[in-house]
């Protein structure tokens, strides 16, 4: 996958709450640090998210993504 973002945080799901539309991705950066996503719910659908997998938060000026390679 090439991205002209230039910050990709790889790390793990640790949680994964769904709202009405939008859901909350916690993901673990090594060191323990942890970031969050808001995404649609689609989208979790989409990528086939799950607590326990390894996923990466892409950053691009003030969004932050989920992306699975």
């Amino acid at each position: 996958m090439k991205l002209s973002a230039r910050n990709i945080l790889a790390g793990r799901i640790v949680a994964l709450t769904k709202g009405a539309t939008t859901a909350h991705v916690r993901l673990e950066l090594p060191g323990g640090s942890i970031v969050t996503a808001s995404i649609t719910n689609e989208a979790v659908d989409e990528l086939g998210l799950a607590v326990g997998q390894e996923a990466s938060a892409v950053i691009k000026s003030s969004d932050v993504m989920i992306a699975v390679a």
